[in-house]
Protein backbone atom coordinates (compact mmCIF):
# COMPACT_ATOMS: atom_id res chain seq x y z
CA UNK A 1 0.00 0.00 0.00
CA UNK A 2 1.40 3.39 -0.96
CA UNK A 3 0.28 6.36 1.13
CA UNK A 4 1.49 9.13 -1.15
CA UNK A 5 2.12 12.73 -0.09
CA UNK A 6 -1.51 13.71 0.33
CA UNK A 7 -3.71 11.85 2.81
CA UNK A 8 -7.34 12.81 3.40
CA UNK A 9 -6.67 16.31 2.04
CA UNK A 10 -3.69 16.89 4.37
CA UNK A 11 -0.31 17.78 2.86
CA UNK A 12 2.25 15.29 4.13
CA UNK A 13 5.35 17.11 2.86
CA UNK A 14 6.76 20.57 3.39
CA UNK A 15 10.16 22.24 3.15
CA UNK A 16 12.10 25.08 4.74
CA UNK A 17 11.80 27.08 1.51
CA UNK A 18 8.00 26.67 1.40
CA UNK A 19 7.66 27.79 5.00
CA UNK A 20 10.04 30.74 4.68
CA UNK A 21 7.85 31.99 1.80
CA UNK A 22 4.95 32.24 4.30
CA UNK A 23 6.98 34.44 6.69
CA UNK A 24 6.60 36.90 8.15
CA UNK A 25 3.05 36.13 9.15
CA UNK A 26 0.47 38.39 10.74
CA UNK A 27 1.59 41.48 12.66
CA UNK A 28 0.59 41.87 16.30
CA UNK A 29 1.72 43.61 19.48
CA UNK A 30 3.93 40.59 20.19
CA UNK A 31 5.17 40.46 16.57
CA UNK A 32 5.20 44.06 15.20
CA UNK A 33 7.25 42.96 12.15
CA UNK A 34 5.09 39.90 11.52
CA UNK A 35 5.13 36.49 13.18
CA UNK A 36 8.30 34.51 12.30
CA UNK A 37 6.41 31.20 12.31
CA UNK A 38 4.67 29.16 9.64
CA UNK A 39 2.73 25.88 9.83
CA UNK A 40 3.89 23.15 7.46
CA UNK A 41 1.06 20.73 8.13
CA UNK A 42 -1.35 19.54 10.78
CA UNK A 43 -3.01 16.23 11.53
CA UNK A 44 -5.20 15.58 14.56
CA UNK A 45 -3.52 17.26 17.53
CA UNK A 46 -0.09 17.36 15.81
CA UNK A 47 1.28 20.32 13.91
CA UNK A 48 4.68 20.84 12.33
CA UNK A 49 5.92 24.39 12.02
CA UNK A 50 9.04 26.40 11.39
CA UNK A 51 10.18 29.26 13.63
CA UNK A 52 12.82 31.85 12.67
CA UNK A 53 12.80 34.83 15.07
CA UNK A 54 15.12 37.80 14.66
CA UNK A 55 16.70 39.75 17.53
CA UNK A 56 14.70 38.37 20.44
CA UNK A 57 12.20 35.63 21.23
CA UNK A 58 9.06 36.82 23.06
CA UNK A 59 7.42 33.39 23.28
CA UNK A 60 4.94 32.57 26.00
CA UNK A 61 4.32 29.04 27.32
CA UNK A 62 2.30 26.86 24.96
CA UNK A 63 -0.71 24.73 25.84
CA UNK A 64 0.64 21.60 24.15
CA UNK A 65 3.84 19.60 24.55
CA UNK A 66 6.41 20.52 21.91
CA UNK A 67 9.72 19.50 20.40
CA UNK A 68 12.21 21.89 18.79
CA UNK A 69 14.74 20.59 16.26
CA UNK A 70 17.32 23.26 15.45
CA UNK A 71 17.81 23.69 11.69
CA UNK A 72 20.35 26.53 11.59
CA UNK A 73 22.21 28.81 13.97
CA UNK A 74 23.53 28.73 17.50
CA UNK A 75 22.50 30.21 20.82
CA UNK A 76 20.97 29.35 24.17
CA UNK A 77 17.58 27.84 24.94
CA UNK A 78 15.99 28.55 28.31
CA UNK A 79 13.52 25.92 29.54
CA UNK A 80 12.20 26.73 32.99
CA UNK A 81 15.33 27.69 34.96
CA UNK A 82 17.73 25.65 32.77
CA UNK A 83 19.94 27.28 30.12
CA UNK A 84 21.51 25.11 27.44
CA UNK A 85 23.58 25.96 24.38
CA UNK A 86 22.34 24.73 21.01
CA UNK A 87 23.57 24.20 17.46
CA UNK A 88 22.11 22.66 14.28
CA UNK A 89 20.71 19.19 14.80
CA UNK A 90 19.99 19.60 18.53
CA UNK A 91 16.49 18.69 19.72
CA UNK A 92 14.65 19.84 22.85
CA UNK A 93 11.42 18.77 24.55
CA UNK A 94 9.32 21.46 26.27
CA UNK A 95 6.34 20.28 28.32
CA UNK A 96 3.08 22.22 27.99
CA UNK A 97 2.87 25.32 30.17
CA UNK A 98 6.63 25.65 30.81
CA UNK A 99 8.31 29.04 30.30
CA UNK A 100 10.88 28.83 27.50
CA UNK A 101 12.64 31.01 24.97
CA UNK A 102 15.72 31.25 22.79
CA UNK A 103 18.42 33.76 23.78
CA UNK A 104 21.66 35.08 22.33
CA UNK A 105 20.95 33.33 19.04
CA UNK A 106 22.72 33.97 15.75
CA UNK A 107 21.07 35.89 12.92
CA UNK A 108 20.60 32.68 10.94
CA UNK A 109 18.74 30.82 13.74
CA UNK A 110 15.77 28.68 12.71
CA UNK A 111 14.07 25.63 14.17
CA UNK A 112 11.40 23.07 13.39
CA UNK A 113 8.61 22.92 15.97
CA UNK A 114 6.32 19.95 16.60
CA UNK A 115 3.23 20.41 18.80
CA UNK A 116 1.01 17.47 19.77
CA UNK A 117 -1.33 16.08 22.35
CA UNK A 118 -4.05 17.55 24.54
CA UNK A 119 -4.01 21.03 26.01
CA UNK A 120 -2.10 20.81 29.28
CA UNK A 121 0.27 18.19 27.84
CA UNK A 122 0.12 14.43 27.84
CA UNK A 123 0.61 14.21 31.60
CA UNK A 124 -2.01 16.92 32.17
CA UNK A 125 0.24 19.10 34.36
CA UNK A 126 0.73 21.99 31.91
CA UNK A 127 -1.45 25.07 31.81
Amino acid sequence: MQIGLLTRGVDMKTSVDQLLEKMPGDRSVQWPNGEPYAVGFEHGSMSLGFYAPHGHDPQQPHKQDEIYIVQTGTGTIVIGSERTGFSPGDAFFVPAGIEHRFEDFSDDFSTWVVFWGPQGGEDGSGS
